[in-house]
């Protein structure tokens, strides 16, 4: 066997697993065959096996338990609620080949619908978006995405085709303030199209709006498997942050109920109007 074939071997494996995990075929909890098995299955030495088990485990994809075998680990994709997280280096972390698919790429005037999620006081262009993300060869995120055309004009000349929308952004357009919902839902019928899931299947869904300095640049749905992912925060009490001399701070604004129907022709909008109750003091820059 060559050095290539016992590569192609390990990612196969490694690939394979992962696909299980990620498609909930496997849930948490759930124990993987043991080394003697896998080895079996792929015809392949205990190295390759061990060598692939450790880097699930690395990833916290896996747990393993000493004589009791491997086991799949609870929810592991963690996302920092005041980050912009980058979905390329999410995937990464688990080892495992990141790709997009373009699915919409649109160009159009503004409907009521956008200029509400874009915070938008006069009709204007905008650049409507929507990929799908993978890891391996499951699906990872299905993204919904608004640009505003009059403050990022030269998205309109990208074609997306090499580089994500999101990614694309945070190499190109410095942002100063973001602001993030978050929903546990059912996936909407594109988004459990394009992610494989069956009809009521859970799902973790991330709003966000981004502003460069007082325009908005882009409005973002991020909808995820609800079994894969979760958040994560870390703060301190009021009291250690006054006397930490800080000076950031999040206000979350407040949303209504989504309207029954959303507006023919426009990208999908928060549960109805956004009413912003101010901006993080903090700029940031990504």
């Amino acid at each position: 066997m060559t050095v290539k074939d016992s590569i192609s071997l390990h990612q196969r494996i490694l690939t394979d697993i992962a696909d299980k995990i990620l498609s909930g075929e496997w849930p948490p909890g759930y124990r993987i065959p043991f080394e003697h098995e896998l080895m079996t299955q792929y015809k392949c030495s205990r190295m390759t096996v061990s060598k692939v088990l450790t880097h699930l485990a690395n990833a916290d994809m896996i747990e393993r338990r000493r004589k009791a075998g491997s086991f799949v680990s609870k929810p592991h994709l963690q996302s920092a609620v005041l980050e912009i997280p980058d979905i390329k280096a999410e995937v990464s972390a688990l080892g495992l080949p990141y790709s997009f698919d373009l699915l919409i790429r649109r160009r159009r005037k503004s409907s009521q619908g956008d200029r509400t999620v874009l915070d938008l006081k006069a009709p204007g262009p905008i650049l409507e978006l929507t990929c799908c993300h993978y890891a391996g060869r499951q699906p990872f995120c299905f993204e919904e995405r608004l640009i505003n055309v009059t403050a990022v004009p030269e998205a309109a000349e990208v074609d997306f085709a090499a580089q994500a929308p999101g990614a694309w952004l945070m190499s190109h357009i410095p942002w100063t303030a973001a602001e993030h919902r978050i929903q546990a839902i059912e996936a909407s019928a594109a988004a459990g199209e394009a992610l494989k899931l069956a009809p009521g299947k859970p799902c973790l869904v991330i709003e966000r709006r981004t502003w460069s300095a007082d325009h908005t640049v882009t409005f973002v749905r991020l909808t995820y498997p609800g079994h894969l992912h979760e958040l994560i925060a870390r703060f301190a009490p009021a009291d250690k942050r006054a006397g930490a001399g800080s000076k950031a701070s999040a206000n979350i604004s407040p949303f209504t109920p989504r309207p029954a129907a959303a507006e023919p022709g426009s990208a999908p909008a928060p549960e109805g109007p956004v009413r912003r109750t101010g901006r993080p003091a903090a700029v940031q820059r990504r």
